[in-house]
């Protein structure tokens, strides 16, 4: 059996598509994952299936969760070598000049390309840092992330993928 972390996008945000993890976790033990558990209200799943394909599971929680929760909801499934290769790689993590508390990671369902990554990079950033690495996008705000324009949506726009971005606590 392997072991998956679902990443679910926009859920619990300003009172939009409220999911109450209780309900999330019954729905995903009825699709028989096994060990499922969230973390706090982040729309972050942990779970073990015998399928071996992240775009299946993707697929399966995403049509779920339409039909019982009635909307739509962007998902990534990431493996968990994913997400300690991310927490490693992360260049703003080894830099002590900078606040900890303000490096995020953007989750890419694909790599961008070279061109899009180019455009990205040479937006207006204010003063904000972006690095791309695996299928994740580096993020240093130093003005913290609520009042910045660099936002997912800005992201996906510019890369021409979809993302899911968290903070280094619920990464």
């Amino acid at each position: 059996m392997q072991t998956y972390i679902a990443l679910l996008r926009g859920i619990n945000v300003s009172g939009k598509k409220i999911i109450k993890m209780e309900l999330l976790r019954k729905m995903m033990e009825s699709l028989n994952f096994e060990n499922v558990k969230s973390y706090i209200q982040s729309g972050n799943l942990v779970f073990q299936s015998n399928l071996n394909s992240t775009d299946k599971l993707e697929e399966i929680i995403k049509t779920e969760i339409l039909k019982k929760f009635g909307f739509d909801v962007q998902i990534q499934v990431l493996q968990p070598e994913a997400l300690s290769s991310a927490l490693k790689q992360n260049p703003f993590l080894k830099d002590e000049s900078l606040d900890i508390k303000q490096n995020y990671f953007a989750f890419l369902h694909e790599k961008p390309t070279k061109e899009n990554w180019k455009i990205l990079k040479n937006f207006n950033l204010n003063g904000e840092l972006i690095e791309l690495g695996d299928k994740v996008l580096f993020i240093h705000y130093p003005n913290g992330a609520g009042k910045s324009k660099l936002t997912t949506n800005l992201i996906e726009s510019k890369l021409k993928v979809s993302a899911t971005a968290r903070n280094l606590n619920t990464t």
